[in-house]
């Protein structure tokens, strides 16, 4: 499948250094220095990685993919961190395929990575729909669009 053919997502457009090996596509991820197999997670992923720098202030040597987190004793990756200056987690996004609803499952998913990375700010996507949360005195409020930081 090439990248033109995945789904046109609810973020701006982003130009992709893309390479087929074996039959299967590669995108270069800049953060990560390296190619990744581009699945539909993926593309959502290097889509919401170029949003957070263009539009929400965000310096790429502040995005942390595959952020590990360790819960109940299972290693666990969430998608994205920001860091702020102070290399404290400051958002925590998750990212899901296009074709996988935003529901209270992936809430709940979020809300347990953050009981141990303690972003400020947590985002679910699946690139069509955003839902951006502020975490305050324990509990998460809907925020109307994504973190300026």
């Amino acid at each position: 499948m090439a990248a033109c053919e995945y789904p046109k997502l609810n973020l701006p457009a982003v130009r992709l250094r893309v390479r087929r090996t074996g039959g299967v596509l590669h995108v270069w991820d800049s953060l990560r220095g390296k190619y990744l197999v581009l699945t539909p997670e993926e593309w959502v992923r290097r889509h919401v990685a170029e949003f957070l720098v263009s539009h929400c202030n965000v310096q790429p040597i502040s995005i942390i993919e595959e952020y590990p987190v360790q819960l109940n004793g299972t290693a666990q990756r969430a998608d994205i961190v920001v860091v702020g200056a102070d290399l404290r987690p400051k958002v925590l996004v998750e990212c899901k395929q296009p074709d996988v609803a935003i529901d209270q499952a992936v809430f709940d998913q979020a809300v347990r990575y953050n009981s141990v990375v303690g972003a400020q700010f947590v985002i679910l996507t699946n690139g069509i729909n955003h839902y951006c949360y502020e975490h305050i005195d324990g509990s998460y409020r809907a925020m109307q669009s994504f973190p300026t930081l």
